[in-house]
């Protein structure tokens, strides 16, 4: 299986013990799972956990650079794919992404990215609806 993660659920995974965060381990540690990145991705996921506002830990933040520098996949995008977002551009490398891969999965708490679901034949699901999907409690 290949799952794309939005930055929205690492940072809630790296937040607190929860769902986000087994959700995230899951596709993280399974030898049957890819947890797949572009290059921009990992730079906006390794950016947005350093950020003063969510004073992550040191001991945290180590934590999940070494699970992304561990555990993800990175491929690149063969060229800029014609996706627009018009209410959040900061979406499209994620729906680029699951394009260019055919990802099964793309894990979002974003309400815009759910409604993109007819742009990709990847299947936008919530937490939630990974965690049921796969039996994660």
């Amino acid at each position: 299986m290949i799952a794309l993660v939005d930055t929205n659920v690492l940072v809630s995974a790296a937040l607190r013990d929860g769902l986000p965060e087994r959700v995230v381990l899951y596709i993280a540690t399974r030898d049957d799972c890819i947890w797949l990145v572009t290059s921009d991705i990992l730079r906006e996921y390794c950016g947005v956990l350093a950020r003063p506002k969510l004073a992550l830990s040191q001991a945290v933040l180590e934590k999940w650079n070494d699970l992304l520098r561990g555990r993800t996949v990175t491929t690149e995008l063969p060229e800029r794919l014609p996706v627009r977002l018009p209410r959040d551009p900061k979406d499209e490398p994620f729906l680029a992404a699951a394009l260019a891969s055919e990802a099964d999965y793309l894990v979002t708490g974003d309400k815009d990215l759910k409604e993109a679901q007819s742009l990709v034949t990847t299947r936008i699901v919530t937490v939630a609806e990974f965690a049921r999907l796969f039996e994660i409690t």
